[in-house]
């Protein structure tokens, strides 16, 4: 057993090209030969350490599961069980949860999963505990996830760093969520976090996006000091840190703006796969840089144009859609895309047809919208949908009904050019003093009315935590502008929770603002 198990301590450590030739010299040795034979000798005679650490040592070398030696190692450790204590317990777990089912396999995870139900009580040691939770997995019973979670609880006190750094990955294989838990560990990780290995940092946001935990103050923390040492990572690492963040919708707007510089000093390490990543990352989280973003969009723009000749057309696509969501046009793949798209190279298979559709009409949308010669229309032509009112937005009518006196003084489920819609439209007079009926407006088009639109919004179009709109919302908001409308975004997730008197005072403020009536980004 210790031959094995030093052998393995060994081979980890070692380059995956190192590990593949270290393991066929072992598996050719002669000694490994007969130490195996021995084992399956001995095994049945074995102290209940040694049978648990050989069989450890053996799988994690890489001895086909399928063999005489491993199976007679699993059979005996079946029969065993009950003499495990609970190192051994957790070592067996570890053990099992890198092997492939099987009819021994599985038997001994079943008797595995009643023991440690039996001897939760008893376990002090979170590194057990986590080990447990890690091996037992997602298809462990609700009730047995619930008592290691009481387990860990009464531990909770004296949780050390790197534990909460591995009770992240622990909840996450076991897919619970247990704020009791990730609240604390998420403390002690802001404390220490210039101690967090970078590829720890990715892995507690992939177990938070498994576990749909956003903590705003963690994010922001990890963010921070990645973007404060950003000149000790690879580019490539903030391009995986920054696609992380994208998948929580968390905007790092200072870090976002440090690569944004990196990639304009140096962008020649923007291969076709990291350019993609970085225009899916900045066009979702609608960030522009706060300095030389033209120089961002034209480097930017020169790297997809270079790799034009090893594009696919899905990827061409995309690209030139995200640029678009940004607000920027990058004429020379927008024309190789036009020219596919009127050729037919652009139909796709029914599961990304219509997703991919959706783009190529945004993008012809932000060709005639976003052009330098697209001037505001004097008048645009709407349609109302429905006299319907959605329930999540019926609040919002019954507030502007009382605040307006009549449903006559607006509109509601209103569509426009562009198959874009609004969910109430309201008409004031120049000075912005008075709300004007629709019906006389409409009558007498007039260039000097002031046209408004209100949105209400799900939170999961803003970036987290914030009211910054995300990608596809900001380049409606914007569209709406060069349509002639001023645009209010509200997270209607909050306009419900107000009361009625104070939904009614809100909008009141909004349709009477000066700020209102600003092109700038307006929110709640």
């Amino acid at each position: 057993t210790n031959s094995l198990t030093m052998a393995w301590r060994l081979f980890k450590n070692l380059s995956e090209e190192q590990q593949r030739y270290e393991k066929q010299l072992i598996f050719e040795h002669p000694v490994f030969v007969r130490l195996c034979q021995q084992l399956l000798r001995d095994a049945r005679r074995m102290t209940r350490g040694d049978l648990v650490f050989s069989l450890h040592a053996l799988v994690n070398l890489g001895v086909p599961q399928n063999t005489l030696l491993v199976q007679t190692l699993v059979r005996v450790c079946q029969e065993k069980l009950n003499q495990l204590d609970n190192r051994c317990i957790s070592v067996l777990a570890t053990t099992l949860a890198g092997m492939e089912k099987d009819k021994n396999v599985s038997a001994l995870q079943a008797g595995l999963q009643l023991l440690v139900e039996q001897r939760i009580s008893s376990i002090r040691d979170i590194f057990i505990l986590q080990n447990l939770m890690k091996c037992l997995g997602k298809d462990a019973p609700v009730f047995l996830k619930k008592k290691l979670e009481m387990a860990v609880l009464r531990e909770i006190d004296g949780l050390t760093f790197p534990n909460s750094l591995r009770m992240f990955l622990a909840l996450a294989a076991m897919n619970y969520c247990s704020l009791p838990i990730l609240n604390p560990c998420s403390r002690k990780i802001q404390e220490n976090v210039h101690d967090v290995p970078f590829r720890q940092l990715i892995h507690i946001l992939e177990a938070c996006h498994t576990l749909q935990y956003r903590n705003v103050k963690l994010f922001s923390a990890l963010a921070d000091y990645v973007n404060s040492t950003a000149y000790l990572w690879d580019k490539r690492q903030i391009i995986l840190f920054l696609s992380a963040c994208e998948i929580h919708a968390f905007q790092p707007t200072e870090l976002l703006d440090t690569f944004a510089e990196k990639v304009i000093e140096d962008p020649d390490f923007l291969n076709l796969k990291n350019l993609l990543v970085v225009l899916r990352v900045y066009s979702r989280l609608n960030h522009v840089p706060r300095v030389q973003k033209h120089l961002f969009f034209e480097t930017l723009h020169s790297c997809l144009n270079k790799c034009l000749p090893q594009i696919s057309n899905i990827e061409l696509l995309k690209a030139v859609y995200s640029l678009g969501v940004l607000g920027y046009l990058p004429h020379h793949a927008l024309d190789e895309l036009l020219q596919k798209d009127s050729k037919d190279e652009l139909t796709l298979s029914d599961d990304l047809k219509e997703q991919n559709t959706v783009m190529l009409h945004s993008v012809k949308t932000c060709m005639e919208l976003d052009s330098p010669s697209f001037t505001k229309p004097a008048f645009v032509l709407t349609e109302n949908l429905s006299s319907l009112v959605p329930l999540n937005l019926r609040k919002a009518q019954e507030a502007l009904i009382e605040l307006l006196g009549d449903e006559n003084m607006f509109r509601q489920n209103v569509r426009l050019p562009y198959r874009y819609h609004i969910d109430f439209e309201i008409r004031m007079d120049s000075d912005r003093k008075k709300v004007l009926p629709i019906a006389a407006t409409d009558d007498h088009p007039d260039s000097h009315v002031q046209r408004l639109a209100f949105l209400f919004a799900p939170v999961s179009a803003f970036c987290l935590g914030t009211t910054h709109p995300q990608g596809k919302l900001a380049m409606k908001k914007r569209h709406l502008n060069k349509l002639g409308y001023h645009v209010i975004l509200i997270q209607n997730k909050k306009f419900q929770e107000m009361k009625n008197e104070d939904a009614v005072e809100f909008l009141r403020r909004k349709i009477y603002s000066e700020n209102a009536f600003s092109f700038s980004e307006t929110t709640v």
